[in-house]
């Protein structure tokens, strides 16, 4: 770039002291090397193009933000150290300084921005078209860029200032254009619904071959419209999309067998997954591992054991360990038998089998000191490969690499994982579309069709049903044999089936679920009172030596040990969180500070 600069000096200075006339032209000619506004955006390959940047800012995990916003519900406890901790999201004591909300705020404009681009040029393009095929390629374009800044707006509406935050439905050319003022609340959810009922309306159900693998379907738009009406609690409205996916044989979605598809590498983009963040390590090995721009993400070492290379930035709640710890298996389902040696504990004689030491859905969440029948990293069980020390008596397996590696060290390049995240899949839907058909626990006319969708749910982890014996579409199968009304339905669906379900997946779901009931404080409260403390448990390590993996086997109560660690969570939050101050979070400090329009 010098070298032309210096030569269109030395030309004209030439022009000059010979007297000779030298073409305007040449002087403006426009770097061929360098693209511009004007020069890219010439055709649907270009536009296509574009689109790509916007998927590509839509990977930066900041916009998810997995383990702070489950540190703002009731999900985890924020890493080792207990059982003092600084985090300020678990503690809620966040301000409109910190990091993590300065930079989700970020990448959701950025989406936006890029958004904004191809939605502007592709509608330009779109006149200048006369052929059919190729304005309905620019229109499918465009509906994905909607897609995704409609989504980008129901994050930004969720999250931040009660809603109210500035819109950008134009590509700006100025810097005074980049100052916007905030939109009511109002104004944004009919944006971006205006934007995902676009999508819904033009994208396809599913797109054709492995090159399109990851594009957004028009079930994606469903599901996000879905869930802004039920977070309004306009159930009818809601259950008009959700029903749409779960019918609609067109979607071909189905609930997968083995719920580990839903967290694995194997799995992903199975027939369950609705909406999901295709991930890599294969790529852009030369850029830091924390880079936005980077198509890896860092998850596999968040919630991961210190011996094998993770971070354990979040760690299961108490309550969360014991409620997986205590889920009840259908003992008649064979799936929850394994084989084992004549004479051992539990062991029958004559099928030679015993029952799983948890579910399915449990093994599959959790990594649990005691769970002899699902292999952890390595192939070793979770009680021979990692102590359990520092009062960490699980871990979520949720995001790991344990399948793959012996360590989450073993990956190159480092500090990576290409494990796609899923922030919507069916069995979400399944049980927002219950919670739907009960009108949030307040209409029993749709109860036995809920209790059916819950019940799908379950029977796919071989857990106990819930409902009375020999009813719904299982009728051989346990039941907890319980007649539910539409509030006992409720209670389960908000403190057994979406958590345990659902832990730590999708954008903020087990916050934001919490926060529209309107219980979150009450839950921290509740939560503050309960007491935990961790037994010894003797088993075998790697080496066959046995080992005591102390206080790793969390029991619920009082420490009966005299001087015994007794674990308490949220004692701080129940006593910190207010709706008005840690409901939404503020705008951030830059932008305030930046942008003088922001409150005109």
């Amino acid at each position: 770039m010098r070298k032309i600069i210096f030569n269109r000096i030395v030309v004209a200075l030439l022009c000059v002291l010979c007297g000779t006339a030298c073409s305007d032209d040449f002087l403006a000619e426009t770097n061929p090397n360098e693209l511009s506004t004007g020069s890219f955006w010439k055709n649907n390959v270009d536009l296509n193009t574009g689109l790509t940047s916007v998927y590509n800012g839509f990977k930066n995990t900041s916009i998810f933000n997995v383990v702070s916003e489950n540190h703002r519900a009731d999900m985890t406890w924020p890493g080792f150290g207990r059982p003092n901790t600084q985090n300020a999201f678990y503690l809620q004591t966040f301000n409109d300084a910190e990091n993590d909300i300065r930079n989700k705020w970020a990448a959701l404009y950025v989406v936006i921005f890029r958004a904004n681009q191809v939605i502007e040029n592709g509608n330009r393009l779109k006149e200048t078209y006369t052929d059919q095929d190729k304005i309905d390629f620019a229109t499918e374009i465009i509906a994905q860029a909607r897609f995704f800044r409609g989504i980008s707006y129901t994050y930004l509406y969720n999250m931040f200032n009660q809603g109210s935050v500035p819109i950008f439905d134009f590509v700006p050319e100025s810097e005074d254009e980049f100052y916007q003022p905030v939109s009511s609340a109002s104004d944004v959810k009919a944006f971006y619904i205006a934007d995902l009922e676009f999508a819904y309306e033009n994208l396809p159900p599913v797109w054709d071959g492995n090159v399109n693998l990851g594009r957004v379907t028009s079930a994606a738009a469903a599901a996000e419209l879905g869930r802004s009406y039920l977070y309004e609690e306009e159930y009818t409205q809601a259950a008009v999309y959700f029903n749409d996916i779960i019918t609609n044989s067109e979607y071909g979605r189905n609930l997968v067998e083995n719920i580990d598809d839903n967290f694995s590498e194997a799995g992903e983009f199975n027939s369950e997954s609705i909406l999901e963040v295709s991930y890599s390590v294969n790529f852009k090995a030369e850029l830091n591992p924390f880079d936005s721009q980077n198509v890896s993400n860092t998850l596999g070492r968040s919630f991961s054991p210190g011996n094998l290379g993770g971070y354990r930035s979040g760690v299961p709640s108490c309550w969360l360990q014991m409620a997986y710890k205590n889920e009840a298996m259908d003992l008649s389902d064979p799936r929850n038998f394994v084989p084992c040696e004549d004479g051992s504990e539990g062991c029958d004689p004559v099928t030679l089998t015993r029952p799983r030491s948890y579910s399915l859905r449990t093994s599959y969440s959790l990594a649990l000191v005691d769970d002899v029948d699902t292999p952890f990293y390595g192939g070793f069980l979770p009680g021979q490969v990692t102590p359990f020390n520092n009062k960490e008596c699980a871990y979520f397996r949720k995001y790991s690499n344990w399948a793959t590696v012996n360590s989450e060290n073993d990956i190159v390049p480092n500090t990576r994982s290409g494990i796609n995240i899923r922030l919507v899949r069916l069995a979400d839907v399944y049980l927002m579309l219950a919670e739907c058909l009960i009108k949030g626990g307040t209409d029993e006319g749709g109860l036995n069709d809920a209790l059916a969708l819950v019940n799908e749910v379950r029977h796919r982890s071989a857990l106990q049903l819930i409902g009375l014996n020999g009813t719904g579409s299982y009728p051989g199968a346990d039941h907890d044999n319980v007649a539910y009304s539409a509030q006992e339905l409720m209670e389960h669906l908000m403190y057994v089936e979406r958590p345990l379900e659902l832990a730590e997946e999708g954008h903020a779901i087990r916050f934001l679920d919490l926060r529209r009931w309107g219980v979150l404080k009450q839950r921290f409260q509740d939560l503050s009172t309960k007491k935990y403390w961790g037994d010894n448990y003797v088993t075998t390590d790697i080496d066959g030596k046995v080992v005591t993996r102390w206080g790793a086997l969390l029991i619920e109560g009082e420490n009966p040990t005299a001087g015994g660690f007794t674990y308490v969570d949220y004692a701080q939050a129940a006593v910190n969180y207010s709706e008005n101050l840690h409901g939404y979070y503020p705008i951030p400090n830059s932008e305030v500070t930046a942008n003088p329009n922001l409150n005109n």
